[in-house]
């Protein structure tokens, strides 16, 4: 009798503790969190002359509190991935890009009028020049996404186009 009672007892619990969860609020799930989900899907991005550059694979983890990014460029030889998270404490959105060049970049930003603009902290390239990184996304009605990513070496006063990227939703 005893072990049909512990099996009905951790039944029971286990229901029990999953109910719970269900009923727990989502700390995500608010306003400013679904700023950035309009670069959710799957994706082919071209460059300014409308040449296929890569895809990217845009998804939702952690209970809709972090925004990944899977960049695989044509061919394939270059990929990288971004975590994508809204600070609530300091109300700005923040990445953290990684690739399997070895390299890696931390932006910071917010929503803007209607676009998402991050910007990067003072950096030192190899020559020992200053540089500042901006990358702005602006979602179209048509639902393509531009990314624009610009550099600048005198602390934001003029910006050099590095990237100018129009994404497009695959067909599915």
């Amino acid at each position: 009798m005893r072990p049909l009672l512990c099996v009905f007892l951790l039944m029971f619990g286990w229901q029990l503790l999953s109910a719970q969860d269900e009923n727990k609020p989502c700390k995500c799930c608010n306003e400013a969190y679904r700023q950035f989900d309009f670069w959710v899907g799957d994706w082919e991005t071209y460059n300014a002359d409308g040449k296929i550059v890569g895809t990217n694979h845009i998804k939702i983890l952690q209970d809709s509190c972090v925004i990944q990014e899977n960049w695989s460029s044509s061919g394939g030889a270059f990929t990288g991935t971004s975590y994508n998270f809204y600070d609530a404490n300091t109300k700005q959105w923040h990445q953290t890009w990684v690739d399997n060049q070895g390299g890696n970049l931390q932006l910071s930003g917010h929503w803007t009028d209607s676009t998402m603009v991050m910007y990067s902290r003072p950096a030192v390239d190899p020559q020992g020049k200053n540089y500042l990184n901006r990358i702005t996304w602006t979602p179209f009605p048509n639902g393509n996404v531009q990314q624009l990513w610009e550099v600048s070496n005198d602390y934001g006063s003029t910006w050099s186009v590095l990237f100018n990227g129009l994404y497009k939703l695959k067909e599915q």
